[in-house]
């Protein structure tokens, strides 16, 4: 049992302490974070443009073309792998451009804006049409109805998948590693072949993301919690 105990102790010195290694992980998480939280802000705001546009009518109610230019859009991003994605943007689209960094935000962001606009779409679509006819009713457009009547009521019913969009999209980032950044996965896998001992570099990554992943899971029902107040009457 000591035996064991001293072997553990002896593989995290080797991945963790030895040289330092420990600052190549927070390097990685730091590589993580930035391109989960740009492309989760970018995400939202192409999301949301595509909800509209999906919620926008033609005449007599018919699908208007910004109806079905987003409906490709999201056609084919959801259709097609994030990793080939990624892959097309930084070998293809902007192959001259030399900022590994923001090429994964865009590709990310556009990805994560295919399924926001599912996420947003579906928000104000569950707000009661009773109140946009409220809206019209008191002279507001319809574009006011939506700016300051439906979207705020929205905002309570989006904002749960919002965050686990963004749990799942701070997992996803784990492939920039195909492009040459240096995220947490793999600063730990270029530990692990310099060790030659995968155990405790892919395993304490894998804690890494667990806690940072539990963290904002226990944020978010904090915060579903603190909105479903208004709701208990």
């Amino acid at each position: 049992m000591q035996e064991a105990f001293s072997k553990i102790v002896q593989m995290f010195e080797i991945a963790f302490i030895t040289g330092d290694r420990w600052k190549l992980y927070l390097n990685g998480l730091g590589v993580t974070l930035q391109v989960s939280f740009f492309a989760a802000v970018l995400g939202l705001l192409i999301g949301s443009t595509l909800a509209l546009m999906k919620l926008s009518a033609g005449k007599n109610g018919r699908r208007s073309i910004w109806d079905y230019i987003a409906s490709v859009y999201l056609d084919i991003i959801r259709g097609t792998p994030a990793v080939l994605q990624l892959l097309i943007m930084y070998f293809i689209i902007l192959s001259s451009v030399r900022n590994g960094i923001l090429i994964a935000i865009i590709s990310f962001g556009i990805n994560s804006g295919a399924y926001v606009a599912e996420i947003v779409r579906a928000g104000i679509l569950a707000v009661d049409k009773g109140q946009t006819e409220a809206g019209r009713s008191l002279g507001l457009s319809k574009a006011q109805t939506m700016l300051y009547i439906v979207i705020p009521q929205a905002v309570k019913n989006v904002l749960p998948p919002m965050g686990n969009e963004f749990i799942v999209l701070l997992k996803e980032t784990a492939i920039v590693g195909y492009v040459g950044l240096s995220d947490l996965t793999r600063i730990a896998n270029q530990i692990s072949s310099r060790t030659y001992e995968p155990f405790m570099p892919l395993i304490g990554a894998a804690v890494i993301y667990f806690i940072i992943i539990k963290m904002l899971t226990v944020l978010l029902g904090k915060l579903e919690r603190r909105m479903r107040v208004s709701d208990n009457r």
